[in-house]
């Protein structure tokens, strides 16, 4: 069962029907790509969306798809929100827009956190190449939740390491078919997973 969708810390939401991103901005192109190769879309068994998209704003704000976006086979600027503030150790998060941001938002916020030069991040769920690379790729502990202050921790744990730097993609062993990429733009942080989805055997 994929285990994804359900906000996991304290949201303040602020709606608003403005939108918050350009329809001709790059995370459309990106974000229906991922939808088109299934890392991106809807468990119908569970009737629950997974994966998301963000990119840095400004400063610690960035821009992320809302929650439950999944099932759009194109997305629209009425799917995104901004997310404004947060607080990893007190689990909380502040956001503004048509809709609330994804429940993965506080492990997009530790990514940008690891270095000023990561613009974009990108969540999917494949189960083939999540079995593949499991430790053979930078992995986070199995016991460790997705959306939480707990991964966020890991997330800074992995950065320590060699690997995670280099391959800029990462396995969330407890989080089953979940990897994270991300890069300096969309090209790089789409390029990580679409490179180890085709070197798979």
């Amino acid at each position: 069962m994929i285990d994804e969708g359900y906000i996991k810390f304290d949201i303040d939401w602020k709606q608003s029907p403005d939108k918050v991103v350009k329809a001709n901005h790059p995370i459309f192109h990106h974000r229906d790509r991922m939808f088109d190769l299934g890392f991106i879309g809807h468990d119908t068994t569970h009737d629950v969306g997974f994966g998301n998209i963000s990119f840095r704003e400004s400063g610690n704000q960035f821009i992320i798809s809302g929650t439950q976006t999944g099932h759009f086979v194109r997305i629209a600027p009425e799917h995104f929100c901004r997310v404004t503030h947060y607080h990893i150790a007190g689990n909380k998060l502040s956001c503004e827009g048509p809709i609330k941001a994804s429940s993965e938002s506080l492990t997009h916020a530790a990514i940008y956190e690891l270095d000023p030069d990561i613009n974009a991040v990108i969540h999917i769920h494949n189960n083939d190449m999540w079995q593949h690379y499991m430790d053979l790729l930078p992995t986070t502990k199995a016991e460790i939740p997705y959306g939480t202050p707990e991964m966020a921790r890991e997330i800074f744990r992995l950065w320590r390491l060699p690997d995670l730097p280099q391959h800029k993609i990462l396995i969330m062993a407890g989080h089953e078919g979940g990897i994270i990429s991300f890069g300096k733009d969309f090209n790089e942080a789409s390029e990580r997973l679409e490179h180890y989805y085709e070197a798979m055997p």
